[in-house]
């Protein structure tokens, strides 16, 4: 008798967990597992991006503090190895504080926009804006420009890459970036050619970037043994871990966003965050798109080595429209256990918090949310973030990338 009630137990404990996987989940599960993630996509604006010797420069200027104006802050501030490539901060801060989350460098590679409003459309695009950016590392461009043209082991490195720079560093003012009076007042020529080097610092870091990226997680041992039609499988999650998973699939509706096999369709989504007192809502990609077809550094423009039919992204991006309002980046959930906190604000400290928020789905402060109340009970919630705590695994990188090279 104490058996049978035991066996009830385990049964009731993991619920529809216990039972088998249909086909239609399968494929489910197969298109989420990392044996599905394609090999790296080329990037058409980066000719660099695959080159061994731009990844040894990114990977030094990554780790760099002197790319900042107080020579405090590095790319590696807001993207701590440690912490999945993030800070563990609400608001990124460099300088200064961010008005954003930092999001994780992890697989993002794979997506053809950057930032939480996709307001670039190139990793190396992406790498320029934090380097003038007045809160984050501060500095300015003719500042980069004469670090890397002056520190000797960088202009050889850079020369071998990009060719010689044919600049005169010692004519350039010391701090000088567009929109300054220093930068009107040089002649057009050098603004060009200093601002063709700062387009190649940018290449360099996003070739060393896009080695950041996802290894197998518990999730994916898992899912390898159902499709194997390994008995042992089971023994990789655990029943409420399980059942989790069920409901992410399922009831949950988490796939509509969170789908492939890095977990995200890295579209824009209105997920319905509330006003928070004092502030203004933010437009989300409705202001970031306008600011990529303006950028100098978009995939059609003169820095890019792109031409106009590697830029499909940029061409045919969706302009205009209330779901452009108020919607943002949907972040990968590769590792989402070690990015806390969360939403591109960083206003939800926990997943249990994130997940109340889905489940109840208030209305968006700006724009039209697309959430539907879910109405999960505790226990799912449980579930559910015990799931998520399964997608986190080691990178598929090199470890000597995890720190400064010496």
């Amino acid at each position: 008798m104490r058996l049978i009630v035991l066996a009830v137990a385990v049964f009731v404990s993991g619920g529809a967990a216990a039972q088998e996987w249909t086909t239609d989940e399968k494929t489910t599960l197969r298109s989420l597992w990392i044996g599905s993630l394609k090999a790296l996509p080329s990037d058409p604006s980066n000719r660099y991006a695959d080159d061994p010797r731009a990844i040894a420069l990114g990977h030094k200027l990554f780790f760099d503090t002197r790319l900042s104006s107080n020579s405090a802050v590095s790319c590696a501030t807001c993207h701590q190895p440690d912490r999945a490539f993030t800070d563990g901060r609400a608001l990124a801060e460099g300088v200064g504080v961010a008005a954003r989350h930092s999001p994780t460098l992890v697989g993002v590679a794979y997506s053809p926009w950057f930032f939480w409003d996709g307001r670039k459309d190139s990793q190396w695009s992406q790498a320029l804006g934090p380097l003038e950016a007045a809160v984050e590392h501060g500095g300015t461009r003719t500042q980069y420009v004469k670090l890397i043209l002056t520190d000797p082991s960088y202009r050889v490195a850079y020369e071998e890459i990009f060719g010689a720079a044919r600049l005169d560093v010692s004519r350039l003012p010391d701090r000088a970036m567009p929109g300054d009076d220093a930068w009107d007042n040089m002649q057009a020529v050098r603004r060009d050619a200093v601002s063709r080097v700062y387009a190649n610092i940018g290449k360099a870091i996003a070739a060393f970037e896009r080695r950041i990226l996802p290894g197998p997680s518990r999730f994916d041992r898992y899912v390898a043994g159902v499709l194997n039609k390994d008995a042992s499988a089971s023994e990789d999650l655990l029943p409420d871990e399980i059942a989790g998973l069920r409901l992410f699939i399922g009831q949950g509706n988490c796939t509509q966003c969170h789908n492939g096999p890095l977990l995200t369709n890295n579209e824009f989504h209105n997920t319905g965050l509330p006003a928070v007192e004092g502030e203004e809502p933010d437009t989300g990609r409705a202001g970031g798109v306008r600011t990529v077809f303006a950028d100098e550094f978009n995939c059609t423009g003169r820095f890019s080595d792109a031409g106009l039919r590697g830029c499909g992204e940029l061409l045919f991006a969706k302009t205009e429209g209330p779901g452009l309002v108020g919607a943002f980046k949907s972040p990968t959930l590769r590792n989402v256990a070690d990015t806390a906190p969360y939403m591109h604000d960083g206003r939800f400290a926990t997943l249990g918090a994130v997940l109340e928020h889905y489940s109840n789905a208030p209305a968006s402060a700006v724009g039209q949310s697309e959430l539907l109340p879910l109405n999960l009970t505790e226990r799912e919630i449980r579930q559910l973030e015990q799931f998520l705590r399964t997608l986190s695994g080691p990178l598929a990188m090199p470890d000597s990338y995890l720190a400064a090279p010496r």
